[in-house]
């Protein structure tokens, strides 16, 4: 689509609406910056833009405005189901994503992840892996840099490894990787998608472009994708944790082998890894086939994976203070992650839990515990939801705490020697924190702080 002159409007005024606003101004098209917000301060967007010459609009659209556009761009946090967007939608503007209007503002090879839970470690591991197999690389989309402000960087010969939410997936119509990868689906976000099938739908779209140059990695231990696998027309790679595979890549002991035909290489041994846990063995495989697809040989990527170390906020060792081991895992942001954090400690735990209420269940991850927890301490919006779930799987041992410091004050006094300490909430950041990085870095804080009191 030529957009020079045309007049597109950005929903939404966070980092990735600011990006696609200064995108969209080098193309020489004209911004249009909306938020609903009100009471957001026009003079702190304003500086964000920089030299963007971006009109903007807060609390309400213009009638005017919305006659006068070519375009929309959501921002991801922006619902594709309001009102607005429905009226804008019904007045035949094309409604795409960030992720979208870069991607068609790009060049090179797209290499997509997407899942419930594991993308940011994978990503990060597939983006060391290119970074270090590859002369151009770009690592963009939820794991901080939006897509759309490096767009315009990449070449021919570039590789942008992304990782994609749900809810960027809603809103893409050519968005087409060479790979993708889909590393599981549980239940999560179905605030925002409603059912569990239209949010399979969403994370299905990643592929929904590919043909038989591409290729798909697919975890072979989840139903629902080894299922989709079979729909596919592009390549499909399975992984599995739990077996050996004819075709893909798995685990066989404590080594990670990949078989294709008659070859079979041994990529490493678990032991080698600098990443605990099933969950992350299960990362390493997707990102090492993506990388494997991309031709990147096994030697390039036997380098990486032996000396990566893990993604800040999930299950980050952060200090041990009197034989107490303290860990950061606040971007278990859902059950199903926050269940892996809890499968990583081996030893008896203090879990500070709870936070936004996205419509979640707690039960299994409250029978995950398998006995390790001494106390689940509560804080936040679902604090009642799920200590009701915690006491129907027979668990009591749980502590209500008003704000996140008197959580903290609480696992710190009661620990012992050869305890662990755990944020790892289950729940997302919003409403007591602005997102799951905030979180993870106060409690950080309130680790390094217990130090020094204890060093005085």
């Amino acid at each position: 689509m030529n957009l020079q002159h045309k007049k597109v409007l950005v929903f939404g005024t966070g980092i990735s609406g600011i990006a696609a606003a200064k995108l969209l101004g080098a193309m020489g098209a004209q911004p249009v910056l909306f938020d609903e917000n009100e009471d957001r301060r026009a003079e702190d967007i304003r500086e964000k833009l920089g030299e963007c010459k971006a009109e903007l609009y807060l609390g309400e659209l213009p009638r005017a405005v919305r006659e006068s556009l070519s375009l929309v761009v959501l921002s991801p946090g922006v619902p594709t189901d309001l009102p607005l967007v429905n009226d804008l939608r019904a007045a035949g503007l094309p409604i795409w994503g960030e992720v979208e209007l870069a991607y068609e503002n790009s060049r090179g090879d797209v290499l997509a992840v997407t899942g419930t839970n594991g993308k940011t470690t994978t990503t990060s591991l597939l983006g060391a892996i290119m970074e270090h197999a590859r002369p151009s690389v770009f690592v963009v989309g939820n794991i901080g840099i939006p897509y759309t402000q490096v767009a315009a960087q990449t070449k021919e010969d570039s590789v942008t490894v992304a990782e994609i939410s749900s809810f960027q997936l809603e809103t893409i119509c050519d968005f087409h990787p060479r790979v993708s990868a889909i590393l599981n689906i549980t239940p999560d976000h179905l605030n925002r998608h409603h059912t569990m099938e239209e949010y399979i739908r969403v994370k299905e779209r990643i592929a929904m472009n590919q043909g038989r140059e591409d290729t798909c990695v697919l975890n072979y231990e989840d139903e629902i994708l080894r299922k989709f696998g079979e729909s596919l027309s592009c390549r499909v790679i399975f992984f599995s944790s739990l077996r050996t595979l004819e075709e893909g890549i798995y685990l066989n002991g404590d080594r990670i082998e990949y078989r294709e035909g008659k070859s079979c290489i041994s990529l490493c041994s678990t032991k080698e890894l600098k990443l605990p846990g099933r969950h992350n063995h299960e990362n390493v495989m997707a990102a090492a086939a993506m990388a494997l697809a991309c031709g990147v040989s096994a030697e390039d990527i036997r380098f990486v994976l032996k000396r990566f170390t893990a993604v800040e906020h999930r299950i980050e060792f952060v200090e041990e203070i009197d034989k107490v081991a303290y860990y950061n895992d606040s971007k278990g942001t859902n059950p199903d992650a926050a269940i892996k954090g809890i499968q990583a400690m081996d030893r008896p735990t203090l879990l500070i839990g709870g936070g936004y209420d996205k419509d979640s269940s707690y039960e299994e991850w409250i029978r995950s515990f398998d006995g390790k927890v001494r106390y689940l301490v509560l804080i936040g919006q679902t604090r009642e939801k799920i200590a009701k779930a915690a006491r129907a799987c027979g668990f009591h041992d749980i502590v209500m705490a008003d704000t996140f410091e008197e959580a903290f004050r609480f696992c710190a006094d009661h620990a012992r020697p050869g305890d662990a300490v755990l944020l790892s909430p289950a729940c997302a950041s919003w409403g007591m924190f602005p997102n799951y990085e905030v979180r993870g870095n106060i409690f950080k804080e309130l680790v390094r702080d217990l130090k020094a009191k204890k060093q005085e």
